[in-house]
């Protein structure tokens, strides 16, 4: 089976791309590689730089006919969402709603899209449920919930079935520290080798719900091979624990400092993961401190730095 998967030189898609090529599967990648970098890629994918708003994209569907597509591909992170509104909605939703389109005219039997958990914006319930009503405050939650619901529109109008999966705080091994947008992960991992403190926006007290590569990877699978999906589903993948960013910093160790909070960013999220058990039979394995020794534990290996 040939499977394309979009942002596949990200960090949720290399590791994907690596787990369907383990699997035997045939990959093709598509990345402009804004975000994400070449050299992560699995060598017996193939490779196609090119951006998902482009015209080309018809060209590629028809030359290698997938029958499955992940759309991950978009530019990630709250903070350049509410820098870039215009620049973001371009490839965020237009770009999405390319790939819907092309996928439907070539006949993909189905796809699975990466939403975020940033759709819920600050609810007044902890345990985030698929149930709710979205209230995105950030342009970057707001564009995933339109792409929620032109996966909708398009399972019914384009008989294409599309499933949203919204991704909570993704963390782990090979994570993008350079960026200036990285995950909190990343960017406290990157400060610690520089000998900087950890910088904290807010009193720290915000929580997250942390969920390892490793378990986001599986959910994916499991969500292709579901028999009990007919499109146009929303499933939380993330943790249905959560931990605050004061605790996060005093595992990684060092120095913090305190900023004031950033526009757009959420204080709570915490999934309700029952949906996912129940379509996808899946609940994450790793715990988060287990997650966050493994990923210590790489990037001390990578970057010959002497354990704490």
């Amino acid at each position: 089976m040939k499977i394309l998967v979009t942002g596949g030189a990200g960090f949720i898609g290399f590791h994907l791309v690596d787990r369907l090529i383990k699997d035997g599967y045939k990959v093709i990648v598509i990345d402009n590689l804004f975000s994400g970098k070449k050299e992560n890629l699995n060598k017996k994918a193939k490779f196609y730089k090119i951006d998902i708003c482009s015209s080309e994209i018809t060209k590629i569907f028809q030359r290698e006919k997938p029958e499955i597509v992940f759309h991950l591909a978009a530019i990630p992170r709250v903070p350049v969402s509410v820098q870039n509104p215009v620049l973001t909605s371009e490839v965020n939703i237009v770009g999405s709603v390319n790939i819907f389109k092309t996928s439907a005219d070539n006949k993909v039997k189905r796809i699975l899209f990466a939403s975020s958990s940033s759709v819920y914006g600050d609810q007044k319930k902890l345990l985030l449920k698929e149930t709710m009503i979205p209230n995105p405050i950030s342009p970057y939650g707001l564009q995933k919930y339109v792409g929620e619901q032109f996966a909708k529109l398009f399972t019914n109008l384009y008989k294409i079935p599309i499933i949203s999966l919204r991704y909570f705080n993704v963390y782990g091994p090979r994570i993008n520290f350079d960026s200036e947008y990285s995950l909190v992960i990343g960017k406290y991992l990157k400060l610690k080798k520089e000998g900087k403190p950890l910088t904290i926006y807010g009193d720290g007290k915000q929580t997250r719900g942390f969920c390892y590569i490793d378990d986001v990877v599986e959910a994916n699978i499991k969500a292709m091979k579901s028999n009990k999906l007919k499109g146009g589903e929303v499933i939380n993948i993330g943790s249905d624990k959560s931990y605050s960013v004061n605790y996060l910093a005093d595992l990684i160790g060092g120095e913090k400092v305190y900023l004031p909070p950033r526009p757009g960013d959420v204080k709570h999220t915490r999934a309700d993961i029952s949906l996912a058990k129940k379509l996808l039979n899946w609940q994450p394995k790793i715990s988060f401190e287990e997650g966050v020794r493994r990923t210590i534990e790489w990037f001390e290996k990578v970057y010959k730095l002497e354990s704490p």
